[in-house]
């Protein structure tokens, strides 16, 4: 079984046993309409890029909002959630892309559901999970801070550090996977990640960051 299976089966629980009308940290989306965007990532992507070309306001996506409505009954809410536990068929691209596309996307939604305005313990996951997550995250944050002011490493407990952004001084980024993972996608108030370096290029990246 793929590490994303194994993360599918856990949200898919997290789903069921959460209220659709809680915040998650994704802004204007609730679990409900976090739920339909999983969905129609997976099965209307076209529905999902017209969405983005639009540029509406978060929670206000049109075709995401008639795919959310679906869910408005208990009946169309577990109706939405057994199509997400579904999976992806063996033509549809995402199962061929399988943990190198869904892994992160996963994990990052799963914790969108548990933290959205919840002060939460972070979920104790196997090693081979944040092992594999762990070799995704440098790609991801060589694109989230290729205009960082300064050098960024990423470095997480037992794994070498990883530099990731060549830059005048630097910030080591410290942290479990999962919570690097929620810092570099600019979850930064939820995540447990710790910048060091020295007060001139923490205060330059955070400065930065902060208006990206």
């Amino acid at each position: 079984m793929r590490w994303m299976d194994n993360e599918r089966l856990a949200l898919v629980e997290t789903f069921r046993n959460a209220d659709p009308d809680s915040p998650t940290l994704c802004e204007g989306w609730n679990v409900r309409r976090l739920l339909a965007h999983l969905v129609m990532r997976e099965h209307a992507p076209l529905n999902q890029l017209l969405d983005l070309a639009a540029k509406p306001e978060p929670g206000r996506e049109l075709r995401l909002g008639a795919l959310t409505a679906t869910a408005e009954s208990p009946e169309g809410y577990e109706a939405l959630v057994a199509r997400f536990a579904a999976g992806t068929g063996a033509a549809n691209p995402m199962t061929w892309l399988g943990d190198s596309v869904q892994l992160v996307e996963y994990v990052i939604h799963h914790e969108d559901v548990r933290r959205g305005g919840n002060s939460i313990e972070p979920r104790v996951l196997p090693d081979g999970l944040l092992e594999a997550l762990w070799k995704k995250l440098p790609m991801m944050a060589k694109m989230s801070y290729r205009r960082s002011p300064v050098g960024v490493t990423l470095a997480t407990p037992g794994g070498a550090p990883k530099l990731v952004h060549k830059g005048p001084g630097g910030v080591l980024l410290s942290g479990d996977p999962v919570e690097v993972a929620l810092y570099i996608s600019g979850r930064q108030v939820a995540s447990r990640v710790e910048a060091t370096g020295t007060a001139e290029n923490v205060e330059a990246f955070h400065h930065w960051a902060a208006g990206r």
